[in-house]
């Protein structure tokens, strides 16, 4: 891994270090992340045999082995902002829904399947499929590259796979929810998703 000499956000640095590698297979990868390498062999090796996927993506846990619900099947702005309500009771009353949006059964079938959109803190990538859709679009500087990303590699032709034999401990911090500069920049980063690929509110 190159480091560049200034921080230019999440996609930049990722399509930095793409441009010089020649490898087969390119990961995209939080630094909060641990992984074994039995479970980054399976991916490797899944990968290796599908070839109408670009990208696998494992079962994300927290720490203490709890599972971290980010698949999505579809993205809006009400099931956004019901995230960010501070409310419990509304939370509950659209517990449902919710529960829908974060794939929460689907998460838990520990099913090998094709996804939508998962999470960019683990991307394991075909690196011709990364390039053939010149890599993350770099009007993000951090949020949402992840769902743009898997847009784009949908609208290639290429599958999305969630592959729950293997899993990898994330040490997610939710820092949109805590600091106000990391939420305006949450905010800008949906904008920019959403004025891309349209507006779903409800």
């Amino acid at each position: 891994m190159t480091y560049h000499s200034e921080n230019k956000g999440f996609g930049f640095g990722h399509n930095y270090n793409a441009q010089l590698t020649k490898s087969t297979y390119f990961l995209i990868c939080n630094p909060d992340i641990l992984v074994e390498k039995q479970a980054f062999q399976q991916l490797l090796t899944y990968l290796e045999s599908q070839s109408d996927t670009a990208l696998v993506a494992p079962k994300v846990l927290y720490p203490d082995g709890e599972t971290q619900y980010l698949l999505r099947q579809r993205l809006t702005v009400f099931d956004y902002a019901l995230r960010f309500v501070p409310f419990g009771f509304v939370k509950k009353l659209f517990n449902r829904r919710l529960t829908r949006f974060e794939c929460r059964e689907l998460t838990d079938q520990n099913t090998i399947q094709e996804i939508p959109f998962v999470s960019g803190c683990f991307m394991l990538y075909r690196k011709s499929d990364f390039d053939a859709i010149d890599g993350f679009d770099e009007n993000f500087f951090m949020y949402f590259e992840d769902n743009d990303i898997c847009q784009k590699t949908r609208q290639a032709g290429k599958k999305i796979v969630y592959f729950p034999e293997a899993s990898i401990v994330h040490f997610y911090a939710r820092d949109s929810h805590k600091s106000k500069t990391a939420f305006t920049i949450f905010m800008k980063s949906m904008k920019t998703y959403f004025n891309k690929w349209g507006w779903q509110l409800f």
